[in-house]
């Protein structure tokens, strides 16, 4: 047994083989039970205020190397399903919980998520103040950390390792400022999502080109619901291999990682908006949109991670509460339209559409002269509010205009040729 001083420094503590051990960067203990898989993870550690939607979360790509926080204490009470999962894996580098549910009670459930964690290999620790954790990290923000459980916590010779080798290894992890991790998250292969709901079996209304930077599978349905075809692409597609596909719209997904290292990303951005497809762009997307028009990115405190974001539309003054997952946000002036600072003004105007009202973040990017816009936040907002699902509407109705006025052009060419 090992002793060794709490997060405040004041009492003495222990912990054994049998516990699990959450070592911050700022050199905070906190001693718990393991929750999932025995072993190690280190990551950046961040929070989500989310009281439901567990299974959504974790599965969210942009959770990409972040040790998460479920601030809500009882989690786990309706286990896991086949049908929930924004994508084909657990993405969250770790789990930290105050309170799992010892048993399952829903329906729909398959199985636990002490299970699911386990067999895909998620280390987690339970049972230790995550108010106090949280309250630590809104001060002092988000940082590196790591999970240590079983024989992670002994040293070659079978002697329990030290704070100070455990704090060693998290010292040693990349931080998240600077992370390129787009591709890691990304569908190897192009995927066609069918219009479905009403318009199933029907020909397209649309054509979207849906760039995966980590999507969430509940975007695409959002499109497809709506009488869209979406063809999912790699995170490495070139203009060219869009430019083929015809594409009546380009979107954009949310994604993890720092979009300041997203420069390829940003130049086919803005060949998209040089060749007038209309644009959406949601989470990184905004990020991204903010980049090729010019803006700047920053690291927030401790970002934003919850389904209870109060978001204004300056467009109308409407308040939505939104679903919202990101640690970084586009650095743009609030109350005026402004020439998009990318070589003078290319681009047109653009007005910042959306902003946090906790915090006067941009929550949204809309460009006056060319056919595109942003959200900062999830309008598909599975588990969460869907004040925002509009926002597709707005995306459906911006390629129709666009459809039309190709069309309009069309016939005046043709036209003009008869008559020549």
């Amino acid at each position: 047994m090992v002793n060794l001083y709490d997060s405040d420094a004041t009492t003495v503590e222990s912990f054994s083989p049998d516990d699990a051990i959450l070592v911050l960067e700022d050199g905070q203990v906190y001693v718990g039970k393991p929750f999932g898989a025995l072993g190690q993870t280190t990551a950046e550690i961040v929070f989500t205020t989310g009281m439901t939607g567990y299974q959504e979360t974790i599965t969210d790509p942009s959770y990409d190397r972040q040790i998460l926080i479920q601030t809500f204490p009882h989690i786990g009470n309706t286990g896991v399903n086949g049908e929930d999962n924004e994508s084909s894996k657990i993405w969250v580098a770790g789990y930290v919980v105050r309170e799992p549910s010892p048993n399952v009670s829903n329906w729909r459930a398959t199985g636990s998520l002490q299970d699911d964690l386990i067999s895909q290999g998620i280390v987690g620790i339970s049972g230790i103040d995550t108010r106090k954790l949280v309250r630590h990290l809104r001060s002092a923000g988000v940082m590196r950390a790591g999970i240590f459980s079983g024989d992670a916590l002994k040293q070659g010779n079978g002697e329990l390792a030290s704070i100070e080798m455990l704090l060693t290894l998290v010292k040693e992890t990349p931080q998240m400022a600077g992370a390129h991790l787009m591709d890691e998250v990304s569908t190897d292969q192009e995927e066609i999502i069918d219009p479905r709901g009403e318009f199933a079996g029907k020909k397209p209304l649309f054509k979207v080109a849906a760039l995966d930077l980590g999507i969430k599978s509940m975007t695409p349905q959002r499109l497809s619901e709506r009488g869209c075809e979406v063809h999912i692409l790699p995170q490495h597609t070139t203009f060219e291999e869009l430019q083929a596909l015809s594409p009546d719209g380009v979107f954009f997904s949310n994604g993890p990682g720092d979009p300041a290292t997203a420069d390829k990303e940003v130049e086919l951005l803005r060949k998209v908006l040089d060749r007038g497809y209309p644009f959406f762009g949601i989470c990184l997307g905004n990020q991204l949109l903010g980049r090729a028009l010019g803006f700047g990115t920053y690291k927030l405190k401790f970002g934003h991670r919850g389904i209870n974001q109060p978001v204004k539309d300056v467009n109308t003054d409407k308040v939505s509460i939104t679903s919202q997952n990101h640690g970084f946000a586009v650095d743009a002036p609030l109350d005026t339209d402004i020439s998009s600072p990318f070589d003078n003004g290319h681009f047109g105007k653009v007005r910042v559409s959306h902003v946090g009202l906790n915090d006067d973040v941009v929550e949204g990017l809309q460009c006056l002269d060319i056919p595109a816009f942003s959200v900062q936040y999830h309008p598909e907002a599975s588990a969460g509010p869907h004040d925002a699902t509009y926002l597709f509407d707005n995306f459906i109705n911006l390629m129709a205009s666009s459809q039309g006025a190709h069309h309009a052009q069309e016939q005046e060419e043709t036209e003009g040729k008869i008559n020549a």
